[in-house]
């Protein structure tokens, strides 16, 4: 089979996999304990028939009301139009809502996944190259260490070293809070009124004036939840890499490129690495695919305005709309990061074949 006929293929198994993946969330929401009429609707202070009416007219306005199979088929035409509807809880447009997100947590997410990757795959090439070595050793421990620290605890712990006693990084959000909203590129300064009763307020919101400004504003929030996250990971990826490569090592291979006189740091990566680096992009493929579901627990933590912390809150609040969008395209994502490691698969290695 050559690579359209394997590409054609697993586009059709891909397609099949994503329906039957999109039809599971939507039903698994659906019977999810809870539903957002009792969380929007009081049922205190009013008669029942009142309180009829608000949940008919509630289920009416979102489309709650229809049978199950209309709404599942409505459900299929959004998705694939990527018309996601309206969220419940503040009722903006979903698909606005996750390309305002979006960057901030492809920032966090991707920024960690890279750190994470390239750290954790050198440490590991040289723990498996030094094996028994106080190196490797101690790396083990670390790695073992990190990949099991419960990562609130790491973030929390940051929080009291970095922003508590050395006050050199902020506690929370993804900018100076005295910034405003940023949109693309804000003005030097804004006027901002409130209005609250007969009071009226009238602040000056400070904005971001040049790049340098703007830049380091942004990476002072950014440290903490990145420090967090690339720990978080890397252990994983040392692991995986010093386990792939104490088997490749071992290989007639090795002592060949070895014999011939070549560098070792030639041997290592270039030889070894390569060989055991199958089951490394398919953690690095699980690892990319996953990356819009954010991290709640870390965007949580440090008020971040990823979509981590927005899916907790519309799992919590039981936000249909926004759970079935972002979840539909998580699922299209790591469909993807697969079909392209199994390509990375036949490229690494010529061994394999599209079959």
């Amino acid at each position: 089979m050559g690579l359209r006929s394997f590409i054609f293929k697993r586009t059709i198994t891909a397609f099949i996999i994503l329906l039957m993946a999109i039809s599971f969330n939507f039903y698994l929401f659906i019977v999810m304990p809870g539903n957002p009429v009792e969380l929007f609707i009081p049922s205190r202070g009013i008669t029942k028939e009142q309180y009829d009416q608000y949940v008919a007219a509630f289920k009416r306005a979102w489309g709650l009301d229809k049978p199950l199979y209309e709404q599942y088929f409505i459900y299929l035409k959004r998705m694939f139009t990527w018309e996601f509807g309206y969220s419940i809880i503040n009722k903006r447009d979903v698909a606005d809502e996750i390309m305002y997100r979006l960057p901030w947590t492809i920032l966090l997410m991707g920024g960690s996944a890279v750190i994470a990757i390239v750290v954790g795959v050198i440490i590991g090439v040289f723990a498996a190259y030094k094996r028994g070595s106080k190196f490797d050793i101690s790396m083990l421990i670390i790695s073992l260490i990190t990949n099991s620290l419960p990562v609130f605890w790491l973030g929390m712990v940051f929080i009291v070293i970095f922003a508590g006693a050395l006050k050199l990084f902020p506690t929370s959000h993804a900018y100076p809070p005295n910034w405003g909203v940023l949109e693309p590129w804000p003005q030097p300064f804004t006027i901002k009124t409130v209005q609250t009763g007969l009071s009226v307020t009238t602040t000056l919101v400070v904005n971001p004036s040049d790049t340098v400004t703007w830049i380091v504003g942004h990476f002072r929030h950014l440290f903490l939840p990145l420090l967090t996250l690339s720990i978080f990971q890397f252990g994983g990826f040392v692991l995986l890499t010093r386990a792939t490569m104490l088997e490749s090592l071992t290989e007639d291979y090795i002592v060949t490129a070895r014999a011939k006189g070549l560098p070792e740091r030639s041997v290592l990566f270039r030889h070894a690495l390569k060989n055991a680096s199958l089951p490394i992009i398919t953690s690095v493929a699980i690892t990319f695919g996953f990356m819009l579901s954010g991290a709640m627990i870390t965007e949580t933590v440090f008020t971040w305005p990823g979509l981590g912390h927005w899916i907790y809150r519309a799992v919590v609040l039981k936000d249909y709309f926004s759970m079935q969008a972002i979840f539909y395209i998580i699922t299209l994502c790591v469909i993807v990061a697969n079909i392209i490691a199994d390509l990375i698969y036949g490229i690494i290695d010529p061994r394999i074949k599209y079959g």
